[in-house]
């Protein structure tokens, strides 16, 4: 791995959202300007063929991406201020591995995304 890439997996790793191409360029040029939004691109790319990283489409015209979890976990996207938040309910994964196997599956693995507004509270 070069030593650009590891700063890449470095931001990846550091990262408590999920950041955009665009995004892990400019952390990363803080710690090497050499870096450019290309190999970026490149090293996104082959991460995500590694199963270093995963990404997403949070709806947003941007792909997303967080370091691939030890641990599953869904996501809920607030659609106004774009804020990702991940979170783990065992109700959800029961109620998605039974209605699998009421389908006739066995559920080896899944994605879910909750797109919400913040409700006011008074």
């Amino acid at each position: 791995m070069t030593g650009q890439r590891r700063i890449i997996a470095q931001v990846i790793s550091e990262s408590h959202d999920h950041p955009d191409v665009e995004e892990v360029h400019r952390r990363a040029v803080k710690l090497d300007s050499k870096i450019s939004i290309a190999t970026v691109y490149r090293t996104m790319r082959l991460f995500q063929e590694a199963g270093i990283v995963e990404k997403h489409d949070f709806r947003d015209g941007r792909a997303r991406y967080e370091e691939m979890a030890e641990t599953h976990h869904d996501h809920l996207i607030d659609l106004k201020s774009g804020k990702v938040i991940e979170f783990f309910n065992e109700e959800i994964e029961k109620l998605q591995r039974s209605v699998a196997r009421e389908l006739g599956y066995e559920l080896v693995d899944h994605r879910l995304e909750l797109y919400a507004v913040s409700i006011d509270k008074k």
